[in-house]
């Protein structure tokens, strides 16, 4: 088994070395989390791939569940990538706002359906190379609409992603990129979207950025972080 680097007590420090996983060590944790947590999936409520692209949007430092209670109100406005390229800045802004950073949000979610509706015949595309075309959209962004929306591989890194492989000893890193490169590396493609659901369903209900839950850890012989309670 390859030498893990151990983490930080915030997870990794950007810019550090990449540390190695190993497919056996990562799949023996996917099993285990899998069992805890049968119900991993998208907590974010859509239907199609242009509203789960503008939910993602939206739930950038802001919780799913705030999300879901602003998004029916534009989903049933605003039903295609043309009908928000037209929407008016302020009332959009106004629209969004208690998932905070709504005018930053309001641009990049009226700038992006402006360019789906010029450039891809109003649809969202399905290929990473062209999503993260889009503005407001990244590699997290376009990974969680490969997998949820079109059942493509796509491993998405967020804050929970980065907290947990970090303090697992997965990466010595907070870089999202080289998270990526690294867990894809050992994981088979068919596993790279629910492998994020499940880091992030252990980050929201176990691994607390401050509180974590090390005593009820379904992970804890397994966790080599030294901030472990």
């Amino acid at each position: 088994m390859a030498k893990v680097a151990g983490p930080s007590a915030k997870g990794g420090k950007r810019g550090m070395a990449i540390a190695s996983p190993t497919g056996a060590r990562v799949g023996k944790i996917l099993d285990l989390l899998a069992k805890t947590y049968p119900q991993a999936r998208c907590e974010l409520t859509f239907s199609t791939p242009l509203e789960l692209l503008v939910a993602t949007i939206l739930s950038a430092q802001c919780t799913d569940a705030r999300v879901n209670q602003v998004t029916p109100h534009l989903f049933t406005k605003y039903r295609s990538a043309r009908a928000y390229a037209g929407a008016d800045p302020e009332t959009f802004e106004q629209e969004i706002r208690t998932t905070g950073f709504f005018r930053s949000k309001a641009k990049n979610i009226l700038a992006c359906c402006q360019t789906l509706a010029r450039d891809f015949g109003g649809q969202v595309p399905r290929t990473m190379e062209e999503l993260v075309t889009l503005p407001g959209v990244g590699r997290k962004t376009a990974n969680i609409l490969l997998y949820n929306a079109y059942g493509l591989p796509g491993f998405a890194v967020d804050t929970h992603v980065t907290r947990v492989t970090g303090r697992l000893g997965l990466v010595d890193t907070e870089d999202p990129d080289k998270i990526e490169e690294a867990i894809c590396r050992v994981l088979p493609r068919e596993m790279w979207g629910q492998a994020t659901h499940l880091f992030i369903f252990h980050g929201r209900r176990t691994c607390h950025a401050r509180q974590p839950r090390c005593a009820e850890c379904t992970l804890q012989s397994l966790c080599p972080w030294p901030g472990k309670r």
